[in-house]
């Protein structure tokens, strides 16, 4: 599966922004949206069920972020609102091929290039 994310950028603590990846290719199960801040470890932001469309967050970013999928185009988004500064990193999508409940990072199998996004205070 080829991914091309977008829709990063620089905003102010409070803002918006809305992160898009087109996913073109073979088939797959679940997709996710991960980041990676600098000097930490990349971590789960969002999953979800592409049939399903059961879904994952992360603690802190419950109620402020939704991921949510166009199956005709094949997109997945991450809708991010009320960000922080602590939101900033680079977003990477990724598609897993199974999916189930406990589903971690290791489990995603294709993943696209990262988006940075910059929040400041």
């Amino acid at each position: 599966v080829q991914l091309q994310a977008s829709g990063g950028g620089l905003v102010q603590a409070g803002d918006s922004l809305r992160l898009s990846c087109a996913a073109s290719g073979r088939t797959f199960s679940g997709v996710g949206w991960f980041r990676q801040a600098p000097g930490k470890e990349r971590e789960l932001v969002a999953v979800m069920n592409w049939r399903g469309g059961s879904k994952k967050y992360t603690d802190s970013v419950k109620g402020r972020f939704t991921i949510s999928r166009d199956n005709v185009d094949n997109t997945v988004y991450l809708q991010m609102n009320s960000l922080k500064p602590e939101d900033t990193a680079v977003y990477y999508c990724a598609v897993s091929y199974s999916w189930f409940s406990g589903i971690k990072e290791r489990d995603f199998g294709s993943w696209g290039q990262g988006t940075q996004v910059t929040v400041s205070s």
